[in-house]
């Protein structure tokens, strides 16, 4: 297994292109990164198989889909005993505007990404969570724009 240690220039070059594109062609990677496709592609898969590559997936454009409206939602729950979290985590699951959820340190439990079709839904969203058992308080934050939305991790070069 491959550890980020072991990774050399090669590796680096092949996740920061995937990263910034991952619907690359293994043909276009290979010539972007100087391999020929046959040995990317076996890197690409060692990253995979390594878990340095979590998988691929398209970034949709929210708003012209119907869902412009973003917010973020902190969630404190009355107890944060194991069984009231794990039963947090699983309503959360359900709720398909929940786009992200983390779990905090701090004054928060837990901080979600949501989209919605419009503020109405949004205030039906919230109320959701607010009566859902275990929630003291829901403070929320709405998105006015995006700024910057890179991957993941930073990887120069």
């Amino acid at each position: 297994m491959l550890r980020a240690i072991d990774l050399d220039a090669t590796d680096w070059k092949i996740l920061a292109e995937l990263q910034r594109d991952g619907a690359l062609t293994n043909v276009e990677l290979a010539r972007r990164v100087g391999l020929t496709p046959p040995p990317c592609l076996r890197r690409v898969q060692a990253l995979r198989e390594a878990g340095f590559i979590e998988g691929f997936r398209a970034q949709l454009s929210g708003p012209k889909l119907g869902f412009p409206v973003v917010c973020f939602a902190f969630v404190h729950l009355a107890s944060q005993a194991e069984a009231d979290l794990a039963a947090f985590q699983r309503a959360v699951a359900e709720w398909p505007a929940v786009r992200e959820c983390w779990t905090l340190s701090g004054d928060d439990d837990f901080l979600m990404k949501c989209v919605t079709p419009d503020l109405p839904a949004l205030q039906t969203f919230i109320g959701e969570i607010t009566a859902t058992p275990n929630v003291r308080n829901v403070r929320t934050a709405l998105a006015l724009s995006k700024v910057k939305d890179l991957g993941f991790v930073p990887i120069a070069g």
